[in-house]
């Protein structure tokens, strides 16, 4: 969504979720929260008409008057559009500054007296007698934790891997940002599961289970772009994979650490992390989750420019996934399919074009042949590959067909709460900013840098 050139939108949410904007919000610098948002041209006269303040105490703020009261936050998150809890102010159970702490209506009496409240509550709202408090609606509930079992068997382990697969496909089709603080309060929950009574081998059913909630944490952490939150929760997921005797959920997660790293482009730590993956795939005797991790072994040999090896792992990884029974495939590895093969094989294709340029075709063909294959419940992997397929054609030449795809990346990537999509167009910006001559590229690097903006 355009912010710079339609001051009546509302901002998106790609704005909340760049690791420099997140940051201020979660030491409540309201200046420099609105400094970035002057950077992508929401004025002050849009922010103040926004968050219900004047100007003048905008260009206070600006010039380093510190906002304290809660009310005032409040105000300024739920007027912008800007996440409460980025800025703590959603979850907190203790009383805030200068807030009385008060018992709901509910929670001083027996129960007795809990219904006769709530019955006259009732009546009085139904007929239009109550006076409603609708900035008491802003503040949450005092958290009340959910009681666990005392004891334990498959039924309520296989309820917690159905949550976790459920969570997942939400991540798949609309980022993390929409799921990660469902995974995490999940998490919470599950973790509790380990103080009750169980057999032996439902809690090593348990801890398998965990390991991939903690495996979601992680990767929905990492998309966005809480890195290092990511890492506590890939870890914490190894160590239990490895407790529970799971080879193959500890070479996913495995997987995903070396693509977090990937990611920030430590692209000889990745390659350690796919390598150990493989160890733990060949222990498991799972060939997709050994193709899954050749097929990124091979992008990360190409990105080091290195043809041999990385031709080779490509060789690999389709051998193992022709050989491979994706029906009996684990839930957490079973979404690799011909659609990422092609994906990271284009990629490792267009990581060895800038050394070796007869791989960028290669790279587009197969790109394309992933984009065709992809629906909306992978929109987030149909994204990356709209990106490196338009960025291709663009280096190429092919302006108009790398254009058109570009800005159809660019599209999806508004609608996906993901800041790896954002992050990931950088690669296109640069390749749209090398046919400035065209009028449609030029446009296309408009929109890519008012969404990477800040």
């Amino acid at each position: 969504m355009n912010v710079t050139h339609a001051s009546d939108q509302v901002i998106s949410f790609a704005i909340w979720e760049r690791p420099q904007m997140r940051q201020a919000l979660a030491v409540r610098d309201i200046a420099t929260v609105y400094l970035l948002l002057q950077r992508v041209g929401v004025s002050q006269r849009r922010i103040a008409a926004l968050t219900g303040q004047s100007q003048s105490e905008i260009s206070e703020i600006l010039n380093g008057r510190q906002v304290m009261a809660y009310d005032v936050l409040v105000r300024i998150a739920d007027g912008l559009g800007a996440p409460r809890g980025y800025m703590g102010l959603a979850y907190e159970d203790a009383p805030h500054d200068g807030e009385p702490s008060r018992a709901g209506p509910y929670e001083d009496a027996d129960e007795d007296e809990q219904v006769r409240r709530l019955l006259a509550h009732a009546a009085q709202v139904t007929i239009g007698a109550a006076v409603l408090t609708v900035d008491d609606w802003r503040r949450p509930l005092a958290r009340v934790d959910t009681p666990v079992p005392a004891r334990i068997g498959d039924a309520e382990v296989e309820q917690v891997e159905t949550v976790t697969q459920s969570l997942r496909a939400l991540d798949y089709r609309y980022g993390g940002g929409i799921c990660r603080d469902a995974v995490v309060s999940q998490l919470a929950w599950s973790q509790h599961l380990l103080h009750v009574s169980c057999s032996e081998e439902v809690g090593r059913r348990l801890h398998r289970a965990l390991a991939d909630q903690h495996n979601l944490a992680g990767w929905t952490s990492f998309d966005v772009g809480l890195n290092g939150a990511a890492r506590q929760h890939l870890a914490r997921a190894l160590e239990q994979a490895k407790y529970a005797n799971d080879p193959s959920l500890a070479a996913n997660i495995l997987y995903r650490m070396g693509r977090l790293h990937l990611h920030v482009k430590r692209v000889e730590d990745a390659l350690r992390f796919f390598q150990l993956g493989q160890i733990c795939a060949q222990d498991a005797s799972c060939e997709l989750t050994v193709s899954m991790l050749c097929a990124n072994e091979a992008w990360a040999y190409g990105l080091l420019g290195d043809e041999r090896l990385a031709m080779k792992s490509i060789r690999r990884a389709r051998d193992e996934f022709n050989r491979a029974d994706r029906d009996a495939a684990p839930a957490w590895v079973r979404f690799f399919g011909e659609a990422d093969l092609d994906a990271a094989t284009g990629m490792t294709h267009a990581g060895l074009a800038p050394t070796h340029p007869a791989h960028l075709a290669k790279a587009a063909e197969l790109l394309s042949s992933s984009v065709r294959k992809r629906d909306l419940t992978m929109a987030r992997s149909k994204v990356f590959e709209l990106i490196g397929l338009a960025t291709a054609q663009l280096q190429m030449g092919e302006v108009e067909s790398g254009v058109d795809n570009g800005h159809e990346a660019v599209t999806l990537v508004g609608q996906i709460r993901s800041v790896r999509t954002v992050d990931r167009l950088e690669p296109l910006e640069s390749a749209a900013a090398q046919r400035a001559e065209n009028s449609s590229a030029r446009e296309l690097r408009r929109r890519i840098a008012d969404m990477r903006a800040v």
